[in-house]
């Protein structure tokens, strides 16, 4: 594409800069609106400025991408009312021998669960558990919390219902889920398996801990400003309460009122037995159908909508746990993004790198890979996905059709493993930070340089790793 006029390409740039600013710092003191709101304001601004029609800006909104998200944290929410997040939970927990052992049991655990449950959903019903393991054990939080957050990134690069940009590249390129998942997973693994052995030489004297009595560990709360909550305060006498899976705010968990003959004719415990066995049963159905190729939005609008039936009862309670905060932001990220494209910019620098980074030559792919990891910690991987995926695919075409195939999965797995340079590289790292600081119970704030310190070389090695691996895979 060639450059627009010089006043399209200025004030598209503007908008766009709004869009980063506020997306790197949320509460810029002459603009404390938040990431959300900025990403409106960006795609309002695109508008406004003529830089992008309002009919193309609608056009410009991905529904289906919106539609999977959505439909992905209805399905999340009722599995954690079915108790599958505590169960995980209590994995973390049984006969652990220690900081090092749990620490390695969050880097798995987290890694596979996000394979096939996001990494935005992984992060946000776990952080709390890991944050309650790591304080009965007197440990630290940050250790943990980078355990997640990281393994969360890595472990969703191997399947398309992973994380948001695989996402986009699994729409764009019509690649199955199944070559998809084959293509990734030795990086995966093996990614995997090396940010766990770089957290443990970082923190290896950190994970030393031991069990307080309920006493101690109530102080501690205390001591950090709040008083425990009913719910914390029986957790603090009975730990293995925090990872049950019956919580009064789980959504299946729930008394069920309805006058449906067959729910009357049976006890409590079965009605929960048959919700919860239900919400697994179709929960595999769903991932069965992504092997097998269906449309993966409409397989997860209609696992959610089965789920929803089934329970049978208001809604409300399960829809308003859904994130609608981060849709919002999509929405406004994708107006973003297609009106910065048509500034002619993207196309442009891209032009000027496209000979350099050519993926039949190990020169090629080391230039593709830095300039992903550039754009993905300045701009977020999902509009660096965006800005390059249609132009790293044709530049790949000249080369053979192979080729399209490998440039697809390798910006899915560089853009992925991206995302844990810093707090900006992946919304997972940002819910972690936020969920982080607003626990009841053991809050850490996870700040941007404390990230960068194991983030940065993490992601250079886990990425350098990974890149010859899906080579191999493809080449074979």
């Amino acid at each position: 594409m060639a450059l627009a006029s010089l006043s399209k390409v200025v004030l598209g740039s503007a908008a766009f800069g709004v869009f980063w600013v506020l997306a790197v710092f949320p509460s810029v003191p002459f603009l404390p609106i938040g990431r959300t709101a900025g990403a409106l304001l960006s795609a309002a601004l695109m508008v406004v400025f003529h830089v992008i029609s309002p009919d193309d800006a609608y056009a410009s909104v991905d529904l289906p991408i919106l539609g999977l998200l959505f439909a992905t944290m209805v399905v999340g929410g009722y599995l954690k009312g079915a108790g599958m997040f505590g169960h995980l939970g209590r994995l973390l927990a049984w006969r652990s021998q220690g900081g090092r052992d749990l620490l390695c049991r969050v880097c798995v655990v987290t890694a596979l669960a996000s394979a096939l449950f996001t990494n935005d959903t992984c992060c946000v019903v776990l952080t709390e558990f890991v944050l309650e393991l790591a304080a009965e054990r007197n440990l630290p939080a940050k250790p943990f919390l980078l355990a997640l957050a990281t393994s969360a990134n890595i472990g969703s690069s191997a399947t398309p219902i992973g994380n948001p940009q695989n996402l986009v590249i699994a729409f764009n390129s019509k690649i199955s889920f199944v070559a998809f998942f084959l293509g990734i997973l030795p990086a995966m693994l093996a990614g995997m398996a090396i940010n766990m052995v770089m957290l443990l030489c970082m923190y290896w004297k950190d994970l030393e801990g031991t069990i307080p009595d309920a006493e101690n560990k109530e102080m501690v709360a205390v001591e950090e400003g709040r008083r425990p909550s009913p719910l914390t305060a029986t957790a603090l006498k009975s730990p293995a309460r925090v990872l049950s899976a019956d919580d009064h705010d789980s959504v299946m968990a729930e008394s069920i009122s309805t006058k449906h003959r067959w729910f009357m004719q049976c006890s409590e415990p079965q009605r929960r037995l048959f919700l919860k066995s239900f919400a697994y049963i179709v929960t595999a159905g769903m991932l069965v159908a992504y092997m097998l190729g269906l449309n993966m939005s409409w397989t997860a609008i209609t696992t959610a909508v089965a789920l929803i039936v089934v329970d049978f009862r208001d809604a409300e309670a399960c829809l308003g746990k859904v994130s609608y905060s981060l849709l919002v932001f999509f929405t406004g990220m994708f107006v973003t993004v297609s009106g910065f494209n048509k500034t002619g910019l993207p196309g442009a620098i891209w032009n000027v790198m496209a000979p350099y980074s050519k993926i039949n030559h190990v020169s090629g792919v080391t230039v593709l890979s830095l300039i992903i990891l550039l754009l993905s910690n300045l701009a977020s991987n999902v509009p660096t996905v965006l800005l390059m995926g249609d132009e790293v695919a044709a530049s790949a075409a000249t080369i053979s059709p192979a080729a399209v195939t490998r440039s697809w999965l390798l910006l899915a797995w560089v853009s992925t493993v991206a995302g844990n340079l810093s707090l900006l590289g992946s919304a997972a790292n940002l819910i972690v930070c936020e969920q982080a600081r607003r626990v009841p119970r053991n809050a850490h704030d996870l700040t941007f340089w404390s990230h960068v310190v194991f983030g940065a070389p993490s992601t250079l090695v886990v990425t350098a790793v990974g890149i010859p691996l899906i080579g191999l895979i493809n080449a074979a």
